[in-house]
């Protein structure tokens, strides 16, 4: 291994430490929002919980496999804010995936082609997880007019007229 390839790994094995701090820092906080909702809410919470604790196992496996150590979560994690609703809840969540979708972009650019479709697969699951805990409406590309809703009728349209 030349000096080039073993700069190319090292790099890459910040790039999934990265990646592993954002899956501990989700972990902590899904484990908080878990305990704070219920109901329907409460499971997805719990599957996102799920999702991101089998990822932080498969990062720490690919950085002991390239001979590093992974590094342990903290003991706590500051929040942007507290999940006092089940709103903030899921506002909390969506943040929450739009941080681990960032480092795993990071990870995208790493050298190791496995590593770069492993990162991308991880960041749509983590878009789509976010976009499942948005609000139904869709939000209309940059740039892009926004539909108007048509306005109410005051009496139902039959066939025929």
């Amino acid at each position: 291994m030349n000096a080039w390839t073993r700069a190319a790994a090292g790099d890459d094995v910040e790039k999934l430490r990265k990646a592993l701090a954002a899956e501990h820092a989700a972990l902590f906080a899904y484990g908080l929002l878990g305990a704070r909702t219920s109901g329907s809410l409460r499971a997805r919470m719990t599957t996102a919980f799920d999702a991101h604790r089998a990822r932080r196992d498969q990062l720490r496996g690919f950085i002991t496999t390239r001979g590093a150590k992974p590094a342990e979560p903290d003991a706590s994690y500051a929040l942007p804010f507290f999940p006092a609703s089940s709103t903030l809840a899921t506002k909390l969540a969506v943040h929450l995936e739009t941080g681990v979708t960032a480092a795993y972009l990071e990870l995208a650019a790493a050298q190791d082609v496995a590593l770069r479709r492993y990162a991308a697969v991880a960041m749509q699951e983590a878009v789509t997880r976010s976009h499942g805990f948005r609000p139904a409406q869709p939000v209309a590309f940059p740039g892009m007019p926004v539909a108007a809703s048509p306005p109410p009728s005051s009496s139902p349209v039959k066939d025929g007229e």
